[in-house]
């Protein structure tokens, strides 16, 4: 079969497709032809050498197809489209996947949406509920509006609470598309301080939840705009992951609540228990039309390296998705 591979750790030219064995699914798994896969942040932190995770020489944690074989102990029938988190080797023709975390794929959407869906809805999923707790009538911060994860973070938090959403983003444009998906406030960080701003927009308390994909040269401004008792889930470091001074007390005298995640590393069982809840709470809302797989642009395999590239310059409002067939 046909997939991409790292040639050497480095930069996108370093993605090359080569015929490479088909695998097959073991106990409890499906084999899946591939027909659309997503470029993840994940996977650039991986062809460059720097994750310590990847097992699976081909990149790729999120995929869309048909399933073509199941292992045993599998009541998902072949022929079933799916989607979900595999464990790498989603750049390719084929992919093995755990059953237990497929999720059908609904009627109405095409693969290429479909693969816009598992990493950053459960992703956002995990930092909204499961690590934020963001309850009804809090406010959350969601910087990075107009990633994949920050465009999936604002959908859920419109469909499934009440509270107040505010986001940060580049470009008019693209705060302009972070609004219709329902968020309340839209702050330019190139021309406004988003900590005014936050602080204007709750009347001086503070965002109760920060998703924060930025890390150390947001660390200062995050502390200003967080509320007492605030949540603060750190999932990114396109800032830095080096603060040169943290001031302790300050986080205690908010008690503030600082977590990290990252959730490819994380265990099957995890992702198991996560896929599940997502689905049980948020999957329906697709097929209602209430929420919206974000596509920005598809690129085929032979140019996956292009799609890193443009991931890499953050010109991407939602997910960057990978043509297989």
């Amino acid at each position: 079969m046909k997939a991409v591979v790292v040639n050497l750790p480095g930069g996108a030219e370093q993605l090359q497709v080569k015929e490479v064995s088909k695998p097959s699914p073991g106990k409890g798994e499906l084999l899946i032809k591939v027909k659309a896969a997503a470029i993840n942040r994940t996977d650039i932190i991986s062809r460059e050498g720097k994750s310590g995770y990847m097992k699976n020489p081909i990149l790729g944690v999120e995929v869309a197809g048909e399933v073509v074989e199941t292992g045993e102990e599998v009541t998902i029938p072949v022929g079933t489209r799916v989607m979900g988190l595999v464990n790498g080797g989603g750049y390719a023709e084929y992919a093995v996947m755990p059953a237990d975390r497929a999720m059908i794929v609904p009627d109405s959407l095409r693969y290429e949406e479909a693969a816009a869906i598992p990493e950053v809805f459960l992703t956002a999923y995990q930092t909204l509920f499961w690590l934020g707790q963001l309850s009804e009538k809090e406010t959350v911060l969601i910087h990075a509006g107009g990633s994949g994860v920050g465009t999936a973070a604002i959908q859920l938090a419109s469909q499934l609470t009440n509270a107040k959403i505010i986001t940060t983003a580049g470009s008019e444009e693209k705060l302009d598309f972070c609004r219709s998906l329902g968020a309340d406030v839209g702050i330019n960080y190139k021309e406004q301080d988003f900590v005014e701003e936050v602080i204007k927009a709750t009347d001086g308390a503070g965002a109760d939840v920060i998703l924060d994909f930025i890390g150390a040269s947001y660390w200062e401004k995050n502390l200003k705009s967080i509320a007492v008792d605030g949540r603060w889930v750190l999932i990114g470091v396109l800032g830095g992951s080096k603060v040169d001074e943290i001031d302790l007390m300050s986080l205690m005298a908010k008690r503030v609540h600082l977590k990290g995640t990252l959730l490819t590393p994380r265990s099957d069982g995890y992702k198991k228990e996560l896929t599940n809840d997502f689905s049980k709470n948020a999957l329906s809302l697709f097929e209602q039309e209430k929420l919206k797989a974000i596509v920005d642009r598809v690129f085929s395999m032979e140019k996956t390296g292009d799609a890193h590239r443009h991931m890499e310059a953050n010109k991407n409002i939602g997910k960057i998705i990978v043509s297989v067939e």
